[in-house]
């Protein structure tokens, strides 16, 4: 954890004299928190991690996590953990801050609340906004990291090449993306990084889609998005099917994304503008008679959050970097009749990228 916080700190302009990452409860976790605190599993609502230049960690836990807080300490002599209730820890919190002149919070995660509440605690207190440089710490993965990624997305990668034996005249959106979540967890996951995403038909067509009770129908195209979750760390995955009879245009559609997300693949390599990648897949899309029909960046940073603080597109300007985990994502949707994506996490090498996720992403063909 040492490390980590160093690493931190060393992307921090300015650099404050601490940090403070700060959990809410459920949904407002702050899963920074977690990056420094590699913990792998707990809520901790109510806590608070304080970092400081030369790599030491000082947790405040509540007792209700107290057991693993304390088991993830002892395995780094760094980690310091204090156990106290939530509503008799700000004495606590201030004596560990007190006299510190500046201190950097995550501004994108803290809650109202928590800034109004140090503000009333440390009124002497200069606060930084660390969450740039706490966002490029976490975009570049150390190995401990890819692993936990790749399990997460080898438990998608499984329930990828099962999906096709699912469909079934009739069965629902909702009947399916209940049995995907089921399956991700027979394979060891113990969550979704996301609600899931099952698209029927002219459904296909809205990217962010929540399934309903809309029932599989034979000659309908699939959109199916999708992660599971791995000691914290997520997979994203977007596979897309036909249910049937074939659709000519539903095919074409299919190869030419497939061939988009092929020419950005091929750009991806350290050095390399992130937004060349995205450039790559629009121009096979632009290309074909869909034209315009990529509505969104072909992708997004995946770690502890599906979302993890980094996207590109046409104007992203940050380099691509070696250790970056990122998904690459091209679609094309065609409203009132569907859409394809294609989705695959991948982590940046040396001298280019590695695949996590590994199911089949060619057209196929269910049999209704």
């Amino acid at each position: 954890m040492k490390a980590r916080v160093q690493k931190v700190f060393a992307r921090l302009d300015p650099k404050p004299d601490a940090l403070l990452l700060a959990n809410s409860v459920d949904p407002h976790l702050d899963q920074s928190f977690f990056y420094l605190f590699d913990v792998p599993a707990g809520l901790f609502e109510g806590s608070v991690a304080i970092a400081h230049p030369d790599g030491e960690l000082d947790v405040i836990s509540s007792p209700l996590e107290a057991e693993t807080a304390f088991e993830a300490a002892k395995a780094d002599p760094h980690s310091h953990v204090e156990v106290v209730n939530r509503d008799e820890s700000d004495p606590v919190l201030k004596k560990k801050l007190q006299g510190v002149g500046s201190v950097g919070l995550n501004f994108k995660e803290l809650t109202h609340d928590w800034y109004v509440r140090l503000e009333k605690l440390l009124p002497e207190t200069r606060w930084v906004d660390a969450s740039v440089g706490i966002r490029n710490a976490r975009v570049t993965k150390e190995p401990g990291e890819i692993e936990r990624l790749r399990k997460a997305a080898q438990i998608g990668s499984e329930v990828g090449r099962e999906i096709p034996s699912l469909l079934k005249t009739g069965i629902t959106e909702l009947e399916l993306s209940a049995q995907m979540e089921y399956r991700m967890n027979l394979h060891g996951a113990s969550g979704r990084s996301f609600a899931t995403i099952v698209a029927f038909g002219p459904h296909g067509a809205e990217p962010h889609y929540q399934p309903g009770d809309y029932r599989l129908k034979p000659g309908q195209s699939i959109v199916c998005d999708f992660g599971a979750i791995h000691r914290r760390y997520v997979s994203d995955i977007t596979r897309s099917f036909h249910f049937g009879p074939r659709d000519d245009e539903m095919k074409a559609v299919h190869e030419t994304v497939e061939a988009a997300q092929s020419a950005a693949l091929a750009a991806i390599r350290p050095g390399v503008p992130a937004r060349d990648v995205h450039l790559a897949a629009e121009a096979v899309i632009n290309a074909s008679r869909w034209k315009g029909r990529l509505t969104h960046g072909v992708g997004h940073s995946i770690g502890l959050a599906v979302h993890d603080g980094w996207g590109y597109g046409p104007k992203t300007e940050e380099l691509v970097e070696e250790g970056m985990a990122f998904t690459v994502e091209p679609g094309i949707y065609l409203p009132g009749k569907g859409g394809v994506r294609i989705e695959d996490d991948i982590v940046v090498t040396k001298n280019g990228y590695e695949f996590l996720t590994t199911a089949p992403r060619s057209y196929l063909e269910v049999p209704a």
